[in-house]
């Protein structure tokens, strides 16, 4: 169960009982980030929709698995017109790793998001990134855990998926947030939940569609809705990305 109570799927419970046992980096790390902002406001003016591009080798809802080099991969999203990346570091479930965050981001010069489990302030000094992911569902101290991503130089970027945790994010002082239209309870994806929580967004807020985005009309639909950017992985990962990433921010 989760911090509310809350009934998970399988692999997420064997995602969390992994991301418990992980320790962070032996030190403090300071980030000198790329400024996120300035990269949606350059692929708006250069007539590109803003998608964040994640470099997913697997995940327990795609099929299989894909091997490219994590940089060669990498180099052709930014090709296509990705604004930033999205890298996993989680290794067990999507055969994620800092390193491989560590060469995409010394390879290209968009903004990097590390995407992983990341429950404790120990876990943020693993590497460094422009910003990290943190999931209101899994982290008990939110407001504590933003502060400490902060305080390091990263920018983070708080997940929700209902209203009681936008109202979490927001407390905590989150100014980008990403609404996850994938139910992590029970790994099934509703492009509903994003439209049904953005009307609650505040205005200052930066806000992020993610997850079941397949499709131009897709990506049309979560603008309307209020997206400022879209982060988009498995839709990217199969096939050709730089092909499938200008399709998207060409949408």
């Amino acid at each position: 169960m989760d911090a509310n109570g809350e009934e998970l799927a399988p692999a997420v419970r064997s995602i969390l009982a992994a991301a418990r046992e992980r320790s962070g980096g032996e030190e403090r790390v300071s980030v000198d980030a790329r400024s996120f902002e300035d990269a949606l406001a350059a692929a708006e003016s250069d007539g590109r929709v803003p998608v964040i591009a994640e470099v997913k080798p697997t995940s327990p809802t795609t099929d299989g698995r894909r091997d490219d080099d994590p940089v060669a991969l990498a180099s052709a999203m930014v090709e296509g017109g990705a604004a930033a990346l999205s890298v996993l570091t989680e290794p067990a479930h999507f055969g994620g790793s800092p390193e491989s965050l560590a060469r995409i981001r010394a390879a290209v010069d968009v903004p990097v998001l590390r995407k992983d489990f990341i429950l404790t302030e120990a876990q943020l000094d693993l590497v460094e990134s422009d910003l990290v992911l943190l999931i209101a569902r899994f982290v008990d101290d939110l407001s504590g855990l933003v502060s400490a991503a902060e305080d390091r130089g990263f920018q983070p970027l708080v997940e929700v998926h209902t209203r009681a945790e936008l109202d979490r994010a927001v407390e905590a002082g989150a100014d980008l947030i990403g609404v996850n239209n994938r139910d992590l309870g029970k790994l099934e994806v509703d492009l509903g939940t994003f439209e049904s929580i953005a009307p609650h967004v505040p205005d200052d807020v930066t806000l992020i569609a993610e997850s079941g985005v397949g499709s131009a009309a897709d990506v049309r639909r979560m603008r309307s809705a209020g997206a400022d950017a879209l982060l988009i992985g498995s839709a990217i990962m199969d096939g050709d990305v730089t092909a499938n990433v200008r399709r998207f921010t060409t949408a």
